[in-house]
């Protein structure tokens, strides 16, 4: 039995990337996961990091992103794809770049360290960037001031997307971008054209 694919959806909170992810992990038979919060003890994780309610440095949210990537992988990633069965997710480490290093400003070259460390050679075999204007991302939510990402201004979001547009860059055949100001079907008829030569 063969290795199962392993696709990531990212963006900024809003973009879409959440139910494209979802509709193309269900049309593939694929395994669905998200980060972070996606095992029991992620689950802590994830009421810590996401409170804004309590304070911590962005070094000390990075490494809780961290730690739940590191669990997640061991327990529900690598395990899955050796089963062959092809794994969708939904955010991945671009997520801890984006967010702790081009928004918060922790050090690009240590968190990329610490990502080795957490993933090993868990790569995705693509990553999907949805890449969705702040005016149209900020026209679909509805900023919650008790998450500590959904309440940052709109500078930190623009750091993140530009960071993401850097990330991809970096890597790309590895990623693929999307545009996320069309519409839900358009968007994912382009997605869908581009998963289309991965092997399920």
């Amino acid at each position: 039995m063969g290795r199962g694919s392993f696709v990531v959806f990212e963006g900024i909170d809003a973009s879409g990337k959440s139910t494209q992810a979802r509709r193309v992990a269900e049309l593939h038979d694929a395994h669905f996961t998200f980060e972070p919060g996606d095992t029991p003890l992620g689950v802590d994780l994830r009421r810590w990091v996401l409170d804004a309610a309590t304070s911590m440095t962005p070094i000390t949210e990075a490494l809780l992103m961290l730690a739940d990537r590191s669990h997640h992988v061991r327990t529900v990633i690598e395990p899955t794809l050796a089963s062959g069965r092809s794994v969708v997710g939904d955010r991945y480490f671009a997520s801890t770049l984006a967010y702790q290093g081009y928004g918060r400003g922790v050090d690009l070259d240590r968190l990329e360290a610490a990502t080795e460390l957490a993933i090993g050679g868990c790569l995705p075999d693509l990553t999907v960037l949805i890449d969705t204007p702040l005016e149209v991302a900020n026209e679909r939510r509805a900023p919650d001031a008790r998450d500590r990402f959904e309440s940052a201004d709109l500078d930190f979001h623009r750091r993140v997307r530009d960071g993401y547009l850097a990330i991809a860059a970096k890597w790309g055949e590895r990623w693929c971008v999307i545009d996320g100001s069309h519409s839900e079907s358009e968007v994912a008829v382009l997605v869908d054209e581009r998963l289309a030569s991965l092997p399920w």
